[in-house]
């Protein structure tokens, strides 16, 4: 099989030819249709992604397909079913060997893009926002990175839980995304944010994907009580929370991690996919998909991701 694969620390990932793999105890081969590529990848290529796997190893942590084999102890699914799969790695590859728990049939309804697309950006979203942010109607949630793969989502999903939702994005291209995702607000990039969510009454719940001056901003935005969400770092900075700032308003800053809740409570992931599958069933939910190519022209889709290119999603087809 074909697959993109990284081999040493500082090294060059690479298209090459690997041996077919076999599934184990617990485990599902999977026919790979399609991938979604996420900013994670690109870190987990540098290895300064938090959750890097061990070399060698294929990125790729979202996937569709197919399966075509079972490993011994798999109930409940069978060779033909459509699924998708967090997978965590391995997915820019023609196939590819995962645990079963880790396993969401989707409807036929659903094409194979939209699935690798749908599950971090959406369970990223609907995780943070409902699951640990309890956003609530009424409330506004302030978005930053709001036209990309993951902010595009919190837009939509905020919008969907009933909040005002402002968005911040670079550029009137991406801004007119982020309406059409359902933004009640707009924030470009020359405006000062902080006194613009003010103006707007503040924000309740900030769901940051760009970190640096923008989390400082948004920090200073904040309603009495109002709860944060550093989801990620586009920027290059990691911001440094003041705690005494916390206390005074008090405020909270929630951590995130949806690969975690792979270690520690799948269950929790594969629900909220679920969910999110009956709306998009329900016509509520529509994945954006900006870039759809194949696995030869991967190198160009991770430079859309790095170069903050692409609106919404970056696919990979096998």
């Amino acid at each position: 099989m074909r697959a993109y694969h990284l081999t040493s620390a500082g090294g060059q990932a690479r298209l090459t030819d690997l041996p077919d793999p076999v599934p184990g105890p617990g485990q599902i081969g999977v026919t790979i249709r399609a991938c979604g590529l996420n900013f994670a990848d690109l870190l987990m290529l540098k290895g300064t992604y938090q959750d890097t796997p061990s070399l060698p190893f294929t990125p790729g942590m979202e996937i569709a397909g197919v399966i075509d084999s079972l490993g011994t102890g798999v109930t409940g699914l069978t060779p033909g079913d459509r699924v998708a799969i967090y997978s965590g790695q391995g997915g820019l590859a023609q196939r590819g060997v995962f645990d079963a728990a880790r396993v969401v049939k989707i409807p036929d309804e659903m094409p194979f893009e939209h699935a690798a697309a749908f599950q971090i950006a959406y369970g990223t979203s609907h995780m943070a926002l409902d699951y640990r942010a309890r956003l609530q109607p009424g409330e506004t949630l302030l978005v930053t990175g709001a036209a990309g793969g993951v902010g595009l989502t919190a837009v939509e999903i905020g919008k969907l839980m009933g909040a005002t939702v402002i968005a911040q994005a670079r550029g009137d291209d991406k801004l007119a995304v982020a309406k059409a995702a359902g933004a009640d607000h707009l924030i470009g990039a020359d405006e000062d944010l902080r006194a613009r969510v003010l103006e707007l009454g503040g924000a309740d719940v900030v769901y940051d994907a760009v970190g640096g001056e923008l989390w400082k901003a948004a920090f200073r935005a904040c309603n009495p009580e109002a709860r944060l969400l550093p989801i990620g770092f586009a920027s290059g900075e990691v911001p440094q929370i003041p705690a005494n700032h916390i206390l005074v308003k008090n405020l909270t800053v929630i951590g995130f991690y949806i690969g975690g809740y792979l270690k520690f409570r799948p269950e929790a992931v594969t629900q909220s996919l679920a969910t999110l599958i009956g709306w998009y069933l329900q016509g509520r939910l529509k994945p954006h998909v900006s870039n759809l190519l194949p696995l030869d022209q991967v190198e160009e889709g991770l430079a859309l991701l790095r170069d903050r290119r692409s609106t919404g999603k970056v696919v990979i087809t096998m």
